[in-house]
């Protein structure tokens, strides 16, 4: 290692004469207490670096070392089930060493367990001609998740010696014969955090996402490879939201960031997600789950780095051939680290202070998600679907960060103060909310299920949308100056709000909804309405038909709560609502044949 010397410090960030050995990204440690920083920039010999610890105490003239080597994760058997810092620490770890509940400074570890063994089992032999990406071994590293060893990037050869056994990171566990000499290699592998992984192709994403949240599924679904905002004020659930995906989504694991958000909702996710069962597996949530966490209380510069970290453990999942899905809470916080590095480099501001280049940084996290075929030589498929929550300042959505964001996503869930005021949740406003991946969605959805579900959400979003124009004219002139056709469409737009869109995540049946159970209900609204038009167009009143009917709309409003192993009792309704409303149709001396 070649040193240099500090000659300022301005918060985290700290300038080091004598480092023209050194390079732009390079770790080094800082001052007599070895914090861990990043080069970000340099200008002649004086390096400016990010130090990602509490840098009070530390002054001029204290040495500054560089490594040579990126800020890298390592990757291997032990990630899943962790809890990281923004830099990769683990923090059960950090504080079983340290013996405070506190990150205390210059306190070096590895991020991932040397002295566990790991029980390998090769799936290739002694002879095979491997290549980047191939998997020459398991790890079943939890009940659910199957660590693939994958030979690294940049080697290829024949393997001289694979055998299973219990190996620690360590150890080496495979050797392969390649142009240049015999590699000996581990289960261990290091990547660096900025530096986007290798895939062979990337695919459109046309396969949903399923997340159990009605609104999302049927209005403004997400594929697998895509994605997407989430944006409201404060208290409009945006991390209640990020929660239900994280529990409930259909993919393989979850990279769960929590970047400058308050700690109380990191503790949420550690005291919920141990309890709850994975819908998919029968096993607990943490059995699929990485958690990084950078709250607001920790070092400002990690949180910029927390991201990275999220997005390189995901690839290293994808490329494994699992669907991934990233959430990061909130971006908003990490642009806001962005802001006070760029200032403290005395760079020309852009729009409200963040830097000129936060498009592209915004646009660089969010195109290394998608659905790949990856490296290796059996052509696997996997996918990171990466959803970020921002929190505009005020709910303003004109702020640079989310305009920023809705350049690059392709699905905009539109969170609404109004609504969640109302106690409507999810709160995301279906008038403003928008999904791109909408055709693709319904045309999986119609062969899926064998109907018209892309008429069937077509016909919601109308209805929902025709209320909205009938209630301006009902604040005017009163519900009584609607027509009776009108008032049918007000009566099932609030079915819809009510018994639909809205979803409690702390009733145990109605948190997550499968996808048939999501079918059938909404079938259940939209037949209650052409019945009911049908009975109009019959003869039937519309006091007639409201008034005959109270007890079947309760039913409706009731069918979220019946269990999923009950859907033939929601399938029942639709033949009671039938029968009654030709009884009202009959009482009122009309039938279908009239």
């Amino acid at each position: 290692m070649k040193k240099g010397k500090i000659v300022k410090v301005s918060g985290p960030l700290v300038m080091a004469a004598g480092m023209e050995h050194a390079n732009i990204q390079d770790l080094c440690y800082v001052g007599d207490m070895r914090l861990v920083g990043e080069i970000i920039e340099m200008r002649n010999d004086v390096a400016s670096i990010q130090v990602y610890e509490e840098t009070s105490g530390m002054g001029p003239g204290e040495p500054v070392e560089t490594t040579g080597e990126a800020l890298s994760v390592e990757l291997g058997p032990g990630i899943v089930s962790q809890m990281f810092d923004g830099i990769q620490r683990p923090l059960d770890t950090f504080k079983a060493k340290t013996e405070s509940n506190y990150l205390v400074r210059g306190v070096n570890i590895t991020a991932l367990d040397r002295e566990r063994k790991w029980d390998f089992t090769a799936t290739k032999a002694p002879g095979d001609y491997v290549e980047t990406g191939d998997i020459v071994g398991t790890v079943q590293e939890t009940k659910v998740i199957e660590h693939r060893v994958m030979v690294p990037h940049g080697v290829k050869g024949t393997l001289k010696t694979i055998t299973d056994g219990a190996y620690a990171l360590d150890d080496i566990a495979f050797t392969i014969e390649t142009d240049n000499g015999l590699k000996e290699l581990t289960l261990l592998q290091r990547w660096p955090v900025r530096r986007g992984r290798p895939f062979k192709k990337k695919l459109n994403p046309d396969k949903p996402m399923l997340t159990g949240q009605r609104v999302i599924d049927t209005f403004f679904p997400i594929t697998k490879g895509g994605a997407a905002a989430v944006p409201g004020p404060f208290g409009a659930g945006k991390t209640v939201v990020q929660h239900q995906i994280a529990k409930f989504s259909d993919v393989d694991l979850v990279v769960y960031v929590g970047c400058g958000e308050r700690g109380n909702e990191m503790t949420d996710v550690l005291n919920e997600f141990p309890e709850l069962i994975d819908p998919n597996t029968g096993e607990s949530l943490m059995e699929r789950t990485i958690l990084i966490a950078n709250t607001s209380n920790m070092p400002v510069a990690a949180r910029e780095a927390s991201i990275y970290t999220g997005i390189t453990i995901a690839e290293y999942f994808r490329d494994m051939g699992y669907n991934v899905a990233i959430m990061a809470d909130s971006t908003s916080r990490w642009a806001e680290a962005l802001r006070e590095m760029s200032g403290r480099l005395e760079e020309m501001p852009g729009d409200e202070g963040y830097p000129a280049y936060l498009g592209s940084r915004i646009a660089e996290y969010y195109e290394r998600a998608g659905r790949t075929i990856t490296l290796g030589s059996d052509d696997r498929e996997g996918s990171i679907t990466a959803i970020g929550a921002v929190s505009p300042p005020g709910g303003d959505t004109s702020e640079p960060v989310t305009q920023n964001t809705l350049r690059v996503v392709k699905v905009y869930w539109a969170l609404d103060s109004s609504l969640a005021q109302r106690r409507h949740f999810p709160s995301v406003n279906w008038l403003t909310s928008y999904s791109l991946y909408l055709s693709e969605v319904g045309t999986f959805m119609n062969d899926e299920l064998k109907e018209d579900w892309s008429g069937m959400v077509q016909r919601s979003m109308t209805i929902l949308q025709e209320e909205a124009e009938l209630q301006e004219i009902v604040r005017l002139v009163g519900i009584e100056s609607l027509s009776e056709k009108d008032r049918l469409t007000m009566v099932i737009a609030q079915s819809l709000r009510e018994d639909y869109l809205q979803q409690n995540a702390f009733d145990e049946v109605d948190t997550y909804t499968s996808r048939e159970k999501q079918y059938i209900i909404l079938d259940l609204i939209l037949s209650y309405e052409a019945e009911g038009r049908e009975a109009m167009r019959l003869g039937a009143y519309f006091k007639e038909i409201i008034d005959g009917t109270e007890a079947l709309r309760d039913k409706i409003a009731r069918a979220k709560f019946i269990s999923e192993d009950n859907l033939a009792d929601i399938k029942a309704i639709k033949q009671e609502i039938k029968a009654r409303i030709h009884e009202i149709v009959a009482e009122g001396g009309m039938t279908k044949n009239a």
